[in-house]
């Protein structure tokens, strides 16, 4: 096949870079992501739309990104089989006393937590359905609640490099160590959570007075002590490993081993959490590690990488300059707005995911907080749409499979009363913050 230059190239590579959104957004008939970016970076690396070189420097770039994602991810499934979003879910349940206000509150601080220590998928993934159960629980209607975590799951994403797929390919362009970065995003990430608390509890304050307590024979479940307190080391290795300039990966991948031996290790006559009969240690540890492997989802993973090299492409060959030429210069605030305001309307045209890989490199000589606003942009932006970010599709897809909905004219009106006063709110503190920390 002949190598493909010039107009050509660059109308293949915008071609690509729109069938994979296309495909990857609607999925149909179930198929993974990986299913169309793969062979799409394929087809562009056999035209010469983009070189070996190329594909070789971005594999290298994403890999120990998309590397520390399968180890957040398998994480936070691990907390899961310990029990920690149970007893999230039964702390919430009983501290509500049958108040759906109260436990609307309780879920933005539970959510808010565990999308900045667990990553926005958990929320998504593990704890919606929590959610889910708790207001049926508390005979609270649910929608207020769940709408709160597909929120967060986005917006609070804002306070760490761990707490997003976004983030971590931000702060590795950043420069930032991971306390600085932290430091910076702390207000923006109080904002953009109590702003969204604001706007939900007003839109549904009717239905935010009726409930009733849970049972009174209910407790607790178990506290998981070995979970909590592993979570509390890898977040303390993750500031002491960015200080000594070791990879943050490695306090993640101690605590998954951890848990991961604890969970091998447990009496053979435990049976499974799910009340099934007692394994054999073999069978065990095929169930684990089997899980383990699905817990990464490999297929996502392969999908960001050659996602990044269809983006490359789509760069290279003349997206870049193109937004390149629209992007303001310079770090004051009105131009830091500009930024954030850009990364969000990339996001809900492109998804945030493609805007993050496009915009990041563009705006990373202007410095670290040129690229934080970037960052407000592609995760608070997201919340306007659905389309916006995979991560609202994925809430999608898992309310559908308990057998819950939600509205696109409800999730639109909610993003326009949030969105618009959170981009603005959240970049102007985070301008503030770097020029009394002087970065």
């Amino acid at each position: 096949m002949p190598h493909l230059s010039g107009v050509s190239a660059e109308a293949l590579s915008l071609l690509c870079l729109v069938v994979v959104l296309a495909l990857a957004i609607t999925r149909p008939r179930g198929l993974p992501e990986a299913a169309s970016a793969v062979p799409a970076a394929a087809l562009l690396l056999v035209t010469g739309a983009v070189t070996t070189d190329r594909v070789v420097a971005v594999l290298h770039e994403l890999g120990g990104t998309v590397a520390f994602l399968a180890v957040i991810l398998v994480l936070a499934h691990l907390c899961e089989a310990e029990g920690l979003f149970d007893y999230a879910g039964r702390w919430t349940s009983r501290r509500a006393h049958g108040s759906p206000g109260r436990l609307l509150l309780l879920v933005f601080l539970i959510a808010s937590l565990t999308t900045a220590v667990l990553s926005l998928d958990a929320t998504v993934v593990l704890l919606t359905p929590v959610v889910l159960a708790t207001a049926a629980r508390v005979g609270a209607d649910a929608e207020p609640h769940v709408y709160a975590t597909a929120h967060l799951a986005n917006a609070a994403s804002l306070l760490l490099p761990v707490s997003n797929l976004t983030n971590l390919l931000a702060f590795q362009t950043s420069g930032l160590s991971f306390g600085r970065f932290a430091v910076l995003m702390a207000v923006p990430w109080l904002l953009a959570i109590g702003l969204d608390y604001v706007v939900l509890r007003l839109r549904f304050a009717s239905r935010l007075r009726t409930g009733r307590p849970a049972a009174g024979e209910e407790r607790d479940a178990p506290v998981p002590t070995v979970a909590l307190v592993v979570l509390a080391l890898v977040l303390v290795g993750f500031a002491a490993c960015s200080a000594l300039g070791i990879a943050i990966v490695w306090p993640a991948v101690a605590g998954a081993v951890i848990l991961l031996v604890k969970r091998l290790l447990r009496p053979a006559d435990a049976g499974d959490d799910d009340g099934a009969a007692p394994e054999s240690r073999p069978g065990r540890v095929r169930h684990e590690l089997g899980a383990v492997v699905r817990a990464a989802n490999p297929l996502f993973l392969l999908f960001v990488l050659a996602l990044g090299v269809v983006v490359d492409g789509a760069v290279d060959h003349g997206l870049g300059d193109l937004v390149g030429r629209v992007l303001p210069s310079s770090t004051g605030l009105l131009s830091l707005l500009g930024l954030a305001v850009a990364a969000a309307v990339a996001a809900n045209l492109v998804n945030n995911l493609p805007a993050t890989l496009m915009l990041v490199p563009l705006t990373a000589p202007l410095g670290p907080v040129a690229v934080l606003a970037v960052l407000i942009g592609v995760n608070v932006g997201p919340n306007l749409t659905y389309v916006g970010s995979l991560a609202t599709l994925l809430w999608r897809r898992v309310l559908l499979g308990h057998g819950a909905r939600s509205e696109l004219v409800e999730f639109t009106r909610l993003g326009l009363m949030v969105v618009p006063v959170s981009l603005v709110a959240c970049t102007t503190a985070l301008w503030a913050a770097a020029r009394v920390l002087g970065v």
